[in-house]
């Protein structure tokens, strides 16, 4: 399958690498790493990384903005996106040709080759694989973008989608790249005393429905009070892991500048992403996010979870 991604690759002078909405270091680690490969094996050809970034991740390296593209003469890589409206580029219609790297279940099929291993831990996990398979150059730097992807989709590989083939991967990737982990673990994992304050107020204030659903409102008046924004406040998810008395858990941050809420969920047994997509997201069975415009809209949503435990719970007991 790489070797026709590779092919097409070689035959176009200009490729854009796209993702999903609301970027996070899986999404834009895989972009900017999959660029950088190409431009050094092809430093002739453009390419870009394209989509709205956030300052938290500046780390991972600099997106590119799109400047006199015929998008009828070029690629475009859609990563980490299952369907088609969570892209985060435009004119996707027009490109001469289409590709498509996703680790998410499948939803709609809108690009010419797609390759979805929805049991891989991560899309950099499968772009890791790629360029060990291809003759796409490989650099340090690259392939510790690609790690910080791995380490945080996996969330340093306490989640289920860590499986064999994932610590063979990591470990051949540190045993030929050396990497200095401290150096690469603490712009992931850092992080300023008002986001520290803000996750005591989460766990303070968390409310939990009658089968196991916890959820935390943060309202527009809660992120000006800690100074974060809504993006920070929905990337505290994974911090509310292990809660024995919840299986579900759903942080619902106001993003008033946006005119939308953005709801992050985790589960520890019900399956969750088709719930979300009715609300205008997706994701994994155990880890799924959702954009909503209305506050009403909220109430259905928990509803739905609290439901879907409720099935769980019952059929654990059978």
């Amino acid at each position: 399958m790489w070797k026709e991604v590779y092919k097409e690759i070689k035959k176009y002078p200009t490729i854009v690498i796209a993702r999903h909405i609301g970027v996070d270091p899986d999404a834009m680690a895989s972009q900017v790493a999959l660029r950088d490969a190409i431009l050094e094996t092809f430093p002739e050809k453009k390419v870009y990384a394209t989509g709205q970034g956030s300052s938290k991740f500046t780390y991972l390296g600099k997106l590119d903005k799109l400047e006199d593209i015929d998008f009828s003469k070029s690629l475009l890589i859609v990563l980490d996106t299952p369907d088609l409206k969570r892209v985060d580029t435009s004119h996707i219609e027009e490109y001469a040709f289409k590709i498509k790297i996703d680790h998410h279940p499948f939803i709609e099929k809108f690009c010419d080759i797609e390759i979805i291993e929805d049991t891989t831990s991560s899309t950099c996990q499968l772009i890791a694989e790629f360029l060990y398979e291809s003759k796409l150059v490989k650099t340090k730097e690259i392939m510790e973008k690609l790690f910080q992807g791995i380490v945080s989709d996996t969330n340093r590989f306490l989640f289920s989608n860590s499986r064999a083939s994932t610590f063979h991967l990591v470990g051949k990737m540190m045993e030929d790249y050396s990497f200095s982990l401290d150096t690469l673990y603490e712009p992931l994992y850092l992080r300023p005393l008002r986001e520290v304050r803000l996750q005591g107020y989460i766990e303070q204030n968390m409310k939990i429905t009658e089968n196991g659903v916890g959820y935390i409102h943060i309202t527009e008046d809660v992120i000006n009070r800690f100074k974060v924004d809504a993006s920070s406040a929905g990337n505290m998810i994974n911090n509310l892991n292990y809660i024995e008395e919840v299986l579900v858990w759903v942080t619902i941050s106001e993003d008033n500048k946006n005119e939308l809420i953005k709801v992050s969920i985790r589960s520890r047994g019900p399956e969750i992403n088709k719930i979300a997509e009715k609300y205008h997201g997706g994701g994994h069975k155990l880890a799924a996010g959702a954009r909503v415009k209305q506050k009403e809209e909220i109430d259905f949503l928990l509803k739905e979870l609290d439901e879907a435990c409720q099935e769980f719970i019952e059929g654990e007991t059978l």
